[in-house]
């Protein structure tokens, strides 16, 4: 089996992943859709030796404790980040294609707000969606923009690696989880030691981070970290709900504090082709401060209806925004709407 054939399928049709699992037929994901490659359904046996060959044996031997794992790759002048697991007892490969080139603010239609949020020297800035919504590429962004506009230590610390970035003014020390740090909490209090002024973190996966990050973002340092939610106030009761309900009204004073924004962003289909990301963004003005505080979490989608003049939009007028740049057609544009009795016509 010669798996370059697909890595280079998957370069050569630009897609965003590639899927190998026996008893399946390699799929690519071009465009946010699965097209299945017509080349019949793949040999367990055959797979787990070619993946062998690709990775070093102790890597092999991790992923046979673990079953499974995560690590970025260069395959023939691209960058993937891999993740090998088993299902059904047999290996399974799902490559994601990572762009050497960080995106500009630009390219990624930052608007003011985004912009401005890259000058915050302290506070939290949660980047939330679902998986493939182009969340670690928003970030790498962000820091980029520090990176090329001031004069400051940036750590990162990701489970793996994925954009690799050349100092510019700054300072930048990127960290691997299982490689260079046991983990992300572990990784953020001894980062601390470290005199960064930027701390990115991959993602807040459990209470014991999540407090880290807090702490971090209290004693004076910007970080800038993911979660897997759709809306600010979906992400808000994520971290509440992690902590046992003795802690929760702390967290919650302290979240009413540190946080500086939300931006929960979905990639939908682009005319022409691609896909363009729509971003509700939700700032930590006082208005939504004193609900986080007080734990009127279900008030906050209105504080972001009225709060336009601070930089807030719903995801609704976000793509509202796409349409009526013609970025979008009308039928995404409904389709992608969260609230459907407030659809606008689009006709």
């Amino acid at each position: 089996m010669d798996i370059s054939h697909y890595f280079k399928q998957a370069i050569k049709q630009n897609a965003s992943d590639l899927h190998l699992a026996a008893g399946s037929a390699p799929a690519l994901r071009i465009g946010g859709d699965l097209v299945k490659l017509n080349q019949g359904v793949i040999n367990g046996y055959d797979l787990e030796r070619a993946i062998s060959s690709l990775i070093s044996k102790k890597t092999m031997e991790k992923l046979a404790r673990k079953r499974e794992l995560d690590f970025s790759q260069d395959f023939f002048g691209s960058r993937f980040r891999v993740n090998l697991h088993y299902q059904e007892g047999k290996i399974g490969l799902t490559a994601r294609l990572v762009s050497k080139t960080i995106p500009t603010p630009l390219e990624l239609r930052f608007n003011d707000v985004l912009y401005r949020l890259t000058h915050l020297r302290d506070g939290l800035i949660i980047v939330t969606g679902p998986s493939g919504s182009g969340k670690s590429t928003t970030m790498a962004c962000m820091i980029n923009i520090i990176n090329n506009e001031r004069r400051a230590h940036i750590v990162t610390i990701e489970d793996p690696v994925e954009y690799l970035f050349a100092e510019e003014q700054s300072i930048i020390e990127q960290r691997e989880l299982g490689h260079d740090t046991i983990s992300f909490a572990s990784a953020l209090k001894y980062a601390l030691r470290q005199d960064p002024n930027v701390i990115m973190l991959g993602e807040m996966r459990d209470a014991e981070t999540i407090s880290a990050v807090i702490t971090a973002a209290e004693t004076g340092h910007l970080v800038i970290s993911t979660l897997h939610t759709s809306t600010a106030p979906e992400t808000i009761n994520r971290i509440v709900d992690v902590f046992p309900s003795h802690r929760q009204k702390q967290i919650l004073i302290q979240l009413s504090s540190i946080l500086r924004a939300v931006i929960a962003q979905a990639l939908v289909p682009k005319i022409g082709g691609g896909r363009v990301a729509a971003r509700e963004i939700m700032i930590n003005n006082s208005a939504t401060a004193n609900l986080i505080r007080s734990n009127q979490i279900g008030q906050i989608y209105s504080v972001i209806q009225t709060g336009q003049r601070d930089g807030m939009m719903t995801m609704n007028k976000a793509i509202d925004k796409l349409f009526s740049d013609g970025l979008i057609s009308k039928d995404v544009a409904r389709n992608n709407k969260r609230n459907p009795e407030t659809q606008a016509s689009y006709y």
